[in-house]
């Protein structure tokens, strides 16, 4: 009751008036998984197109004259460590790094987390859109690219085979959710941080970069794709600005009291 109290009487900008119930939070991201679990289960059916497009984005990469992915792989196929290390990255990290991240930024720094949080679903949601009309198949699964299933041949593997697998879609590589969750986590530390050292977070998706290509999971312009979204969103949702009271700086939501956007799960 008594921390009621001091939110409702707490002045605008300050955090316990920008951070959203609880409860809503996690009802509104919950259902945004669902929906999102859903939406990629509509996206099944379409072997062959996803078959045909990986063909044609390998080739316009080829043409783009980008790098190949087999020299990113060659560097984890000198022993079973590194490739285990990558798939175990690939597997392990996207979901709790961004949940982490989420968690971190309502606790303390509740006004970027809304912002973050829609930014996230925008980018979610043009993902599935993508997901929907441009089924891709991952380069693991094309031979043409002569590519190592890495996972599949190393473990630990987080898929069944393509025809059975009824717990994701594997024709949803374009654009990379695990590239663009994790830029944005990157873009969301550097915003809350005024340490010279918070540059270093770009260390994150660029590690992911390498490992989502390594495995074979992702072509280069899944990730082009997704920074390209994340552009967007960002270009749309204002962030918070610094804003400097009596009580010392503080930040200034500049975001509409209701609010629908939610964050949810993706490849």
């Amino acid at each position: 009751m008594h921390s009621r109290k001091a939110k409702e009487s707490a002045p605008a900008g300050h955090p316990a008036s920008a951070r959203p119930p609880l409860v809503r939070e996690l009802l509104l991201v919950a259902g945004l998984f669902l929906v999102y679990k859903l939406g990629r289960q509509l996206a099944t059916g379409h072997t062959g197109r996803a078959y045909r497009n990986g063909h044609d984005v390998w080739d316009l990469e080829r043409v783009l004259h980008l790098p190949g992915e087999d020299t990113v792989q060659s560097l984890l196929l000198h022993g079973d460590t590194l490739a285990h290390l990558a798939n175990t990255y690939y597997a392990a990290v996207h979901f709790p790094a961004t949940a982490a991240f989420l968690i971190w930024l309502y606790l303390r720094r509740p006004a970027h987390y809304v912002w973050v949080r829609r930014t996230l679903a925008a980018l979610t949601a043009a993902a599935l859109v993508l997901h929907l009309t441009y089924p891709l198949a991952p380069p693991r699964l094309l031979t043409v690219t002569g590519l190592v299933d890495t996972a599949r041949v190393y473990g630990p593997s987080v898929y069944g085979t393509p025809d059975t697998d009824q717990l994701s879609n594997q024709f949803a590589a374009m654009p990379s959710l695990h590239f663009g969750w994790a830029l944005m986590v990157a873009v969301g530390l550097i915003a809350v941080s005024r340490a010279w050292w918070r540059w270093l977070w770009l260390l994150h998706p660029l590690v992911t970069l390498l490992v989502i290509v390594a495995t074979a999971n992702h072509f280069w312009l899944d990730a082009l794709a997704a920074a390209a979204l994340l552009a967007l969103a960002l270009a749309v949702i204002r962030r918070p600005r610094p804003t400097t009271t009596g009580g010392g700086r503080m930040w200034a939501r500049h975001l509409p009291a209701r609010d629908g956007a939610l964050v949810g799960a993706g490849r």
